[in-house]
């Protein structure tokens, strides 16, 4: 089983090098600790890790950072991971706005530089909703996911052939299930002109995909005179 992810995310080099250090030596042996120095970089690992299943457990975040505020990465990120656990790095003359981001983004935390020693000012934190994370965590499905409307009929046609060549799926309607959204955002497509998409375990997607995409992509053989059930 993959392990969780912590990001932390610092436009500040040395401090970046600091948290990802102190995080790494206390919870490497159960979590990914990964590390971003700008937003649109987090967003773009955390839409990676999401299309692979690969779950986030929490996001401890910088608040001052040019071209995208802790806050405002954190409102993007929730799109796609809102189970993730939210942690803010503020310093003292920024602790109004970590105040403001608890209602903004339910805010779980926020921690003053500098957070020395750890074992008291920052292990303590994490661990408690670390803790809490792990209570209500699901571990999700590893195999392929499929995102369409029940009344669609390449939807069925999909269904039909993952079925009939005994491939396991999940289906996840784009009208009622949460994770199908998300799952839209981190790939970059839409519910109104997009679906079906197929989500691969390498976290490959494919946008209304043919039963020979479909093959190719798991294996099966299509060249003429071999079998494959369509």
């Amino acid at each position: 089983m993959v392990r969780p992810a912590i990001l932390s995310l610092d436009d500040d080099p040395e401090v970046l090098q600091a948290i990802t250090r102190d995080l790494r030596r206390e919870y490497s042996d159960r979590y990914r600790v990964l590390r971003a120095s700008g937003g649109e970089t987090a967003l773009e690992t955390l839409q990676q890790l999401k299309l692979r299943q690969e779950p986030v457990a929490l996001f401890l975040v910088d608040q001052r950072m040019p071209h995208m505020s802790g806050v405002e990465f954190l409102e993007q990120a929730l799109r796609i991971f809102p189970e993730a656990k939210r942690v803010l790095l503020t310093a003292y003359a920024d602790t109004d706005a970590a105040i403001r981001a608890i209602n903004a983004v339910r805010l779980d935390y926020y921690l003053l530089k500098p957070w020395d020693p750890p074992e008291e000012q920052l292990y303590p934190v994490l661990n408690d909703l670390l803790q809490d994370w792990q209570v209500g965590f699901q571990p999700p499905f590893e195999g392929i996911r499929v995102v369409g409307h029940r009344w669609q009929p390449q939807a069925h046609q999909i269904k039909d052939f993952l079925a009939r060549n005994q491939i396991p799926y999940q289906w996840l309607d784009a009208g009622q299930h949460p994770e199908a959204q998300q799952l839209l955002a981190a790939a970059g497509r839409t519910a109104e002109t997009d679906l079906p998409v197929v989500v691969f375990p390498d976290g490959v997607p494919l946008v209304q995909p043919s039963n020979v995409q479909l093959a190719e992509k798991v294996g099966l053989q299509v060249q003429a005179g071999r079998s494959m059930t369509w």
